[in-house]
């Protein structure tokens, strides 16, 4: 789904002078306070469909094997399409790694390139100063003068997008050093940025870890489906807080056989429901002190909040849902809401009351994750169709509409072997200018998505913030 950042958008909207309204988990719609005289302006936001790079396998492109008349068309008209970075350097994330959502939409709201978390934690890491990090000294010792039970919670892999497992043993290395008696690790298996079936070697690595410095106990392993559910499919986050809190799940003393043990079964990484290790001493309990080391919010709200936390709204920000379709995986309904999401769309650009509005299509991404190839072709023509609604709306109505993505996905829905991709990429997404006056057009080279909030504050005519620090892609003739 694509409601990824409750925080990073509406606040860019609101520093713009924006009211913010919510319109489904796949649609987000923000409107300006009537600004006369200026163009009016649509934002396509598209979560995963990139555009296929030269090592691409050709054969598990489904954007390009989806039939995707308006999105083709885009491409022919030149003076309104170019490619965009969305991923590495280019939206402040290291080297070589794949964007995200959270990441797409933060630097296409801010208008710049936001140097990710992941980068100033590798930095403190690189540096050894992990030790010396408010947040982290102050939870630990809290702990330490508590109970004396510290709870290390998170994704343990190496794919990078929520979490890295690097971290958590730089954690683990400064509770030794600070002297936190009883560390216990809740372990949430990743296999969506990673390999579907890694977790068991993850594992292996993160005992190696605990055996060579004499601290920390495997006390759960779940599935990221249940611990990290941003749907508010409470009934999913209920498995894992049970299995957290009251041990609710397998029994185990050796993780890495039973996980392997659940692949034989057929479940893997992102699915794994709960197994207990070390029983009633490595749950929850009162008085406990909990630390999250994902660097990602957008995937730990909802099971902070059943832990005491909860989600504020902005100062005029307005939430309207359409719900996604309650499916255990979206390859079961690849379309989810998009239809709906383009037709509200449409109804709301027809009242003219909104300067700017923004919506979300999520299929290609959600669809893609799944690693269903089929399905996913299904999830990109119907978003497809819907672009089809809105910018037939826009011509009707007097709005330029442009079109970008957050990151790639459903280009590459196979790995070079054959095997299903469940992760996003590194390759570049389209950014489209439609129904605009003549004589504009976007420049061709060196955009990123840190450019396309400044392209649209140009063609509406909105003076750029000086917080902006991306440049706009559009040129007047």
């Amino acid at each position: 789904m694509s409601d990824d950042i409750y925080d990073a958008r509406p606040s860019s909207a609101r520093s713009l002078g924006f009211s913010t309204h919510e319109i489904a988990s796949s649609f987000k719609l923000y409107s300006a306070a009537s600004i006369q005289g200026r163009n009016k302006q649509l934002l396509v936001v598209i979560d995963g469909w990139g555009i296929a790079g030269p090592n691409s396998p050709p054969e598990g492109d489904a954007i390009a094997a989806a039939n995707t008349p308006n999105m083709d068309a885009f491409k022919t008209q030149a003076s309104g399409y170019t490619e965009i970075d969305a991923s590495s350097l280019a939206v402040g994330l290291p080297e070589g790694l794949m964007g995200n959502s959270e990441v797409g939409h933060l630097n296409i709201g801010a208008g710049r390139v936001v140097w990710q978390d992941v980068v100033r934690i590798d930095q403190t890491v690189k540096k050894g100063e992990m030790g010396d990090v408010p947040n982290v000294v102050k939870s630990f010792q809290r702990a330490i003068d508590g109970n004396g039970r510290l709870h290390l919670l998170g994704l343990v892999s190496d794919g990078g997008v929520h979490a890295h497992m690097n971290h958590l043993f730089v954690l683990l290395d400064v509770a030794k050093k600070m002297g936190v008696p009883e560390v216990y690790i809740h372990f949430f298996g990743d296999g969506r940025d990673t390999d579907p079936k890694s977790a068991a070697g993850y594992m292996q690595q993160l005992l190696d870890k605990t055996k060579s410095i004499g601290l920390g106990k495997i006390a759960t392993v779940v599935g990221r489906y249940y611990a990290m559910d941003r749907d508010k499919r409470w009934e999913r986050v209920t498995v894992a807080l049970n299995g957290l809190v009251k041990g609710e799940g397998e029994a185990s003393t050796d993780p890495v056989a039973t996980i392997k043990a659940r692949y034989e079964a057929g479940e893997n990484d992102e699915f794994l429901k709960p197994i207990i290790v070390n029983g009633d001493e490595g749950r929850l309990k009162d008085n406990d002190t909990l630390f999250f080391f994902n660097y990602r919010s957008d995937r730990v709200r909802e099971i902070t909040q059943l832990l005491g936390d909860f989600d504020r709204s902005f100062p005029g920000e307005e939430r309207e849902l359409i719900p996604s379709p309650r499916v255990a995986t979206y390859d079961l309904q690849p379309e989810m809401s998009a239809a709906a999401v383009g037709e509200k769309m449409a109804e709301r650009i027809a009242e003219k009351k909104f300067d700017l509005v923004m919506n979300n299509f999520a299929p290609p991404d959600m669809v893609g994750h799944t690693g269903v190839y089929e399905a996913a072709i299904k999830g990109v023509e119907t978003t497809d169709a819907a672009i089809g609604t809105v910018l037939k709306a826009a011509k009707e109505n007097g709005y330029i509409l442009f079109i970008t993505a957050d990151h790639g996905n459903a280009e590459e829905m196979k790995t070079e072997k054959g095997t299903p991709k469940t992760s996003h990429t590194c390759n570049k997404v389209p950014f489209v200018m439609l129904n605009a006056p003549e004589g504009w057009s976007l420049a061709k080279e060196d955009g990123v998505l840190g450019d396309v909030a400044p392209t649209v504050l140009a063609a509406m005519g909105v003076e750029q913030p000086e917080e902006m620090t991306g440049k706009s892609l559009l040129i007047k003739n």
